[in-house]
C-alpha cells in the first residue's frame, strides 16, 4: 500500500530495537553461528558475510563476533541452533511468517503459539501462507533520497524494480543471488540504504487502520521479543 508510512513504521521498529540492544545482540549472533556452518570464511559464504555486516551496523564487539563464528564452524563448543519457520495469521488475516532459531522446538513453538493467541492472531501449517511472499533482497531508502539516481545504480547492477512510495521513500528489490552485486552498486553510487536486508517481502498487502492497526503492531512487537524469534513478516500494511 504506496499510501501508508512504511518509512515510519521502520523507523519505529528501529527505534524499538536499539532501546533492546543487548536481545538485538543475541538474535545476530545467533545467526553468525548459524551462518558460520556453511564456512567460517566471509568471503566465501555470503550469508555470514550479510550477518557481519548486521553486527557491524548494531556494534557487536569483535571478540563476541569471532566466538560466534568459531562455534558455528565446530572448533569451540555451543547450544545446536535449527531453524524453523512458523506461518499463521494475525489482525484482519494478515499473514505471518515467523522465523525463528532453537534449541528446543517443543519450548519455541509454544511460545509462539501462546504469543498468537494472546495477541489476537493464530498458528497455521506449513505451506499456508508462504505463498503470499517473496524471498528478495530488499532495500529502503530515506525520504529525499535522488530515485532517478537510486534506479539508474540499482537497475544498472541487475535489480528488479524500484518502487517509489507516497511517504517519499524509495525501495529497491532484487533477486536473493543478485544482492550483494546490487549493495555495492548502490554503495558505490554514494546511496546508504536504511534497510538492506534478503527478506520474505508480502506479493499483496492487507491495509490495517486505527485500533486494528495498533493490535497488529504489537502482535508483531510480541513475536519479535521472544528469545527464539529471528524475524517476523507481515503481509500488514499499517497506519503510523
Amino acid at each position: 500500500m504506496a499510501g501508508h508510512s512504511k518509512w515510519a513504521n521502520i523507523q519505529h521498529r528501529k527505534g524499538r530495537q536499539d532501546a533492546k540492544r543487548g536481545q538485538v545482540w543475541t538474535k545476530i549472533i545467533r545467526e553468525i553461528t548459524v551462518a558460520a556452518r556453511q564456512g567460517g570464511d566471509p568471503t566465501m559464504n555470503s550469508r555470514l558475510r550479510l550477518a557481519l555486516d548486521k553486527a557491524s551496523a548494531a556494534n557487536v564487539p569483535k571478540d563476541t563476533v569471532n566466538k560466534a563464528i568459531a562455534r558455528g564452524s565446530g572448533k569451540l563448543d555451543g547450544a545446536n541452533y535449527e531453524e524453523v519457520r512458523y506461518e499463521g495469521y494475525g489482525i484482519g488475516g494478515a499473514a505471518l511468517i515467523i522465523d525463528a532459531m532453537t534449541d528446543n522446538r517443543t519450548r519455541t513453538v509454544a511460545e509462539v503459539r501462546h504469543a498468537l493467541a494472546k495477541h489476537g492472531g493464530n498458528l497455521g501449517t506449513e505451506g499456508s501462507v508462504e505463498f503470499q511472499f517473496r524471498h528478495c533482497g530488499h532495500f529502503l531508502f530515506a525520504p529525499g533520497t535522488s530515485e532517478d539516481k537510486v534506479m539508474e545504480a540499482a537497475l544498472e547492477a541487475g535489480a528488479e524494480d524500484v518502487v517509489a512510495n507516497d511517504d517519499g521513500s524509495i525501495e529497491v528489490i532484487s533477486a536473493p543471488a543478485d544482492f550483494e552485486a546490487v549493495k555495492h552498486a548502490l554503495e558505490g553510487a554514494g546511496l546508504h540504504a536504511e534497510i538492506a536486508d534478503i527478506t520474505m517481502k508480502a506479493l499483496n498487502e492487507i491495509a490495517l487502520h486505527g485500533e486494528d492497526a495498533e493490535k497488529m503492531r504489537r502482535l508483531i512487537e510480541v513475536l519479535e521479543d521472544l528469545d527464539d524469534v529471528q524475524h517476523v513478516y507481515a503481509s500488514a500494511a499499517l497506519d503510523e
